[in-house]
């Protein structure tokens, strides 16, 4: 599959057009001019439900309609998760802290061979010992 995989806080700010690194905005223009896709888990849905639901971020619609546009108009594809991934997600390389959608994230982008966008120092220092591919956005 490879390709780029938006973490949760990621598809939150290209979502509402906040600013992303230089090194992440290259990247992500990179593989569209080759042809990679841009992927997101089906578990970053749940994840946005949740902070609107608890009231820690707010959009601009309803979180399912929200995710649908920003998938549609970004072009970003949904990125299948299995139940032997989610069981992965479990017994990947220790360290690893006990955060479950980054461990789904880290999970998806092992089995698929992504790299990761996202600005979370933990999956980012997960990265510097060479278990997963990501690039600060």
């Amino acid at each position: 599959m490879n390709g780029l995989l938006l973490d949760t806080c990621a598809l939150l700010w290209s979502g509402n057009g906040q600013k992303i690194s230089s090194e992440a905005t290259n990247a992500l223009n990179k593989g569209f001019e080759e042809g990679q896709s841009v992927w997101v888990s089906p578990f970053a849905a749940w994840e946005i439900g949740n902070l609107v639901s608890l009231g820690r971020i707010n959009l601009s619609q309803p979180p399912d309609k929200w995710f649908r546009a920003v998938m549609e108009n970004a072009g970003i594809k949904l990125a299948e998760f299995t139940p032997e991934m989610l069981i992965s997600s479990n017994f990947l390389p220790k360290p690893i802290h006990k955060d479950p959608a980054d461990r789904i994230t880290i999970a998806t982008a092992r089995e698929y061979g992504m790299t990761i966008l996202t600005r979370d120092q933990k999956i980012l220092d997960y990265a510097e010992l060479g278990h997963v591919n990501a690039l600060r956005c």
